[in-house]
């Protein structure tokens, strides 16, 4: 992978109706697909396979095992007091042809 995105970064989603928003890699598939999570009930995103090169990674990473459930993630977000980083949205300019 190109991009630094490993387990526990937090990353910005920069495609599809969720662009703009928030979520943790919590595994890595292969070298073009990671399993994120927002998680739902802090920002709605759920948890689902994503392309990396729709992904920005951010400098914060949290410390969480491989394959770790919504419920662990969100723990490690209020341990590091994040939840306002995780809930803010960033504006992905529309490309037009």
């Amino acid at each position: 992978m190109g991009k630094l995105i490993d387990i526990g970064r937090i990353v910005v989603i920069l495609r599809g109706r969720r662009a703009g928003k928030k979520a943790v890699v919590v595994d890595i598939i292969d070298e073009n697909f990671v399993m994120i999570t927002g998680p739902k009930e802090l920002n709605g995103v759920k948890r689902r396979r994503m392309n990396v090169d729709h992904l920005m990674p951010l400098s914060v990473k949290l410390d969480i095992p491989r394959g770790a459930s919504d419920e662990e993630v969100l723990k490690a977000i209020k341990d590091r007091g994040l939840e306002d980083l995780l809930k803010e949205e960033v504006r992905i300019p529309a490309h037009r042809l």
